[in-house]
């Protein structure tokens, strides 16, 4: 048996860089040590490092990555303007149980006065000018109060 940071070494020269990512992002996402080469910006899938990148592309505020905000996990979240954007890829946000947890989420979420925008991978790779845009359109607003009417956390 093999530490994980060997493994991922191993995998480097014979994995795209798509492959090789990913394993590090289980690494640790399971809390293992993967070697010098994890990356640090919280993302936990290939679409989240997409999105992430489309933020820095368009100059947009940097949003919080994989944060709780009312008990629940989000992608990306900028709590000064109550906005959240969650990224779902088909694989893991197909099926009926998938789509009433996402409403389930949402509605928690709006509950607690924020706005959720749900991103598809096509929306994030083939749109990136139109999401940008529209975040754009929504961090432009004022932020909200530091008192009273600020989202709970």
């Amino acid at each position: 048996m093999t530490r994980p940071a060997r493994t991922i070494a191993d995998l480097r020269p014979v994995a795209s860089d798509a492959e090789y990512r990913h394993a590090i992002r289980q690494a640790a996402v399971l809390g293992l040590d993967a070697g010098a080469d994890v990356e640090q910006d919280g993302t936990r899938s290939e679409l989240e490092r997409q999105f992430l990148l489309l933020c820095r592309r368009h100059r947009l505020p940097a949003p919080e990555v994989n944060v709780r905000i009312a008990g629940l996990l989000v992608d990306f979240a900028w709590r000064d303007h109550g906005l959240i954007v969650e990224t779902d890829g088909y694989k893991f946000h197909r099926g009926r149980a998938a789509f009433e947890n996402d409403k389930a989420r949402d509605l928690r979420l709006r509950e607690r006065g924020f706005d959720v925008m749900h991103l598809s991978y096509r929306q994030v790779l083939e749109e990136p000018k139109q999401v940008a845009s529209i975040l754009r359109r929504e961090l432009s607003r004022s932020p909200l109060p530091a008192s009273g009417s600020q989202p709970a956390r």
